[in-house]
């Protein structure tokens, strides 16, 4: 806690916000719980594998799970692990080959490149804080 009373960034999470932007694919995952939970919300890689192995991962505490770009745009979302709404049918070819196996039992849901909404809305505070006091040590 040495930079003024905030929590610094866990290095995990650090590394975990590295992979997601190697993707180049990166937005928010909508949780809702089928207990009637509080909804999570995780910052994740898009990709056709990640967003299938989040799905998968998820297989039997979600009720529904609705995935955006970083503008807020429907990517998928989803009535329990199934796909129930993709406007982009093209990708959603594309997550059918890494999700069907998941869904049968073939095989597990793989690693997914997901923080929380939170870690990530610190990651870019912290971000941004350092590039305004790079800029200001240019003056």
């Amino acid at each position: 806690m040495g930079n003024g009373g905030k929590q610094e960034m866990k290095k995990e999470d650090t590394e975990m916000m590295l992979r997601i932007f190697e993707t180049e694919r990166a937005g928010y995952a909508y949780l809702y719980p089928s207990d009637g939970g509080e909804r999570k919300e995780d910052y994740i890689s898009t990709t056709a594998e990640n967003i299938a192995n989040y799905i998968g991962s998820h297989m039997f505490e979600a009720e529904k799970i609705v995935i955006t770009d970083m503008c807020d745009r429907l990517i998928l979302d989803t009535c329990g692990y199934f796909i129930n709404s993709c406007p982009n049918q093209e990708f959603c070819k594309e997550i059918h080959p890494f999700l069907i196996p998941i869904q049968m039992g073939e095989k597990d849901a793989g690693e997914v490149l997901s923080v929380s909404r939170d870690v990530s809305e610190q990651y870019f505070r912290e971000e941004d804080e350092a590039a305004t006091m790079a800029e200001i040590g240019m003056m």
